[in-house]
């Protein structure tokens, strides 16, 4: 059995965007739901949860969620997700939702083939938590001091009067357990430690998220890992002295044994563990030859700001952008831009 709500609200989002946001729900026939584009945890996981709850209320409401991506597919790292039986391609999404929300889309363009609806859409709730977001929607959940979106989808639930199950917690607790680094960031405060009880409390077994996501590949990720490591260069003298660790993750890393690039996500959390280095970056290459940039910083450096400054966005300490060129080349813009922040 689901727990009811114990806690006041968790988010310094306003009652009125609150109160819109489920009143434009409440009064929908039909409800799109669409997360950014090569979906993680916390906003394929938000997203889901969101829909398996709204799928299981009373009443005739159609429930569509999708993604952006071409082609279409769930990262297999994410499978276990529940609520899949609930997703649509992008190609059979609504060109004009009657009411849509976006998950951890910071820009419209993150919405990928759903940018189109969502532009056009009668309503268009977002909900997100990077800094980055500058309000795209007809109402605006946003709340860069949320430690994930999951924690706004789990109030949007709440609001709703909708119990918590089994399924719509693992989603939001896969969210939760990503964007928190396992309860590591700074973000993790007493709330959001609450949040995690209200959801194991549904019965949901913390072990087996921490494995689907952490702690499995095949054995052929061990040689893509050997690659990229033997290739990390340490820039000691970069941000001021603080340190920059880099390496790549290339297409000749993946093919012999064709992993797909979702794979090459946790090498940055590998090579973040540098001692010598304030900022670390992965620089993975795509089936397409472009570059999907991965930026962490442990304390001193706003890796958000410098990510944005090149095109991309995220948080202060985790985020990315996309790049077409030569890495070396990324790597030296990121280093003026580290002088002179």
């Amino acid at each position: 059995m689901g727990l009811a709500r114990t806690t006041g609200s968790m988010t310094t989002c306003s009652e009125a965007d609150w109160s819109s946001a489920v009143k434009l729900i409440d009064g929908a026939g039909q409800v799109c739901l669409a997360c950014h584009v090569r979906p993680d945890a916390d906003a394929l996981g938000s997203m889901l949860a969101v829909a398996v709850a709204l799928a299981g209320r009373p009443g005739s409401r159609t429930v569509v969620a999708s993604f952006g991506d071409d082609p279409f597919a769930v990262p297999g790292i994410l499978s276990f997700l529940p609520g899949q039986s609930l997703l649509s391609s992008p190609a059979d999404y609504p060109d004009r939702p009657e009411v849509m929300i976006s998950f951890d889309a910071a820009s419209v363009d993150r919405l990928g083939r759903l940018a189109g609806p969502a532009e056009a859409a009668g309503a268009l709730i977002v909900l997100d938590h990077h800094a980055s977001n500058g309000g795209f929607g007809t109402v605006n959940i946003v709340d860069p001091a949320a430690a994930a979106t999951a924690v706004l989808a789990a109030e949007l639930i709440d609001r709703m009067g909708i119990r918590l199950t089994e399924d719509i917690a693992l989603g939001l607790y896969a969210g939760l357990v990503t964007d928190t680094g396992s309860f590591k960031y700074a973000a993790t405060t007493p709330q959001v430690h609450e949040l995690a009880a209200r959801l194991l409390a549904t019965g949901i077994e913390p072990g087996t998220v921490a494995r689907e996501l952490y702690d499995r590949a095949p054995f052929s990720y061990l040689g893509m890992l050997a690659a990229a490591l033997g290739r990390a260069v340490l820039e000691p003298s970069a941000a001021g002295g603080l340190g920059l660790v880099w390496t790549t993750v290339t297409r000749a890393d993946r093919e012999p044994a064709e992993l797909p690039l979702e794979l090459a996500e946790s090498v940055i959390d590998v090579v973040r563990k540098t001692d010598e280095a304030e900022v670390a970056v992965v620089l993975k290459e795509d089936d397409a030859g472009n570059w999907q940039v991965s930026v962490r910083s442990k304390a001193a450096v706003d890796v958000g700001a410098l990510c944005t400054a090149l095109g991309g966005g995220g948080h202060a300490r985790a985020a990315g952008f996309s790049f077409a060129g030569h890495p070396g080349e990324a790597v030296a813009a990121m280093l003026r831009l580290l002088d002179r922040q």
